[in-house]
């Protein structure tokens, strides 16, 4: 996987997390994702496609998506819920959308997030795709962000 391809999907997640939730994350460990498993309880996942493909999952921790269902509601909220998992998936589709504004050449289309909730749950990436494993730490737990991209071959015409 192409450094041009994870970058903005790292600037985009700080980006949104520090505008939309006022909460800094902090990049730690970046590696190659070597299995299916979650990173963590709660993971929005989208697919984007275009002339490159793959999936993007952010996998956050309870805390984390508790605290951030919560900020964005306005509402304290104690208990993984419909709203809670539609929170999921607004972050995650705001992350993937911000850098899909960076990458323009690859005139990507995302698709809806899905949220998937449960210990050690799997996130299949497309077979040719090696995906990258980003740890952050927020003030209020961690989470993952997991990139997979690849461009699409340019088709030879006669």
């Amino acid at each position: 996987m192409r450094a041009e391809f994870i970058n903005p999907f790292i600037a985009s997640l700080n980006n949104t997390f520090q505008t939309m939730l006022n909460c800094r994350v902090r990049r730690g460990e970046l590696s190659l994702k070597e299995n299916c498993r979650s990173s963590h309880e709660i993971s929005g996942v989208i697919g984007l496609t275009g002339k490159a493909v793959g999936t993007v999952v952010l996998s956050l921790s309870r805390e984390v998506a508790l605290k951030a269902a919560s900020t964005l509601l306005l509402a304290e909220t104690a208990e993984i819920d419909a709203d809670v998992l539609d929170a999921v998936g607004e972050l995650t589709n705001m992350v993937a959308g911000g850098a899909k504004a960076q990458l323009e050449a690859y005139e990507l289309a995302v698709s809806l997030p899905n949220v998937i909730t449960g210990k050690d749950h799997e996130v299949h990436f497309p077979s040719n795709v090696t995906p990258i494993c980003i740890q952050f730490l927020t003030d209020w737990g961690p989470l993952t962000l997991e990139v997979g991209l690849a461009p699409v071959p340019v088709a030879c015409t006669v």
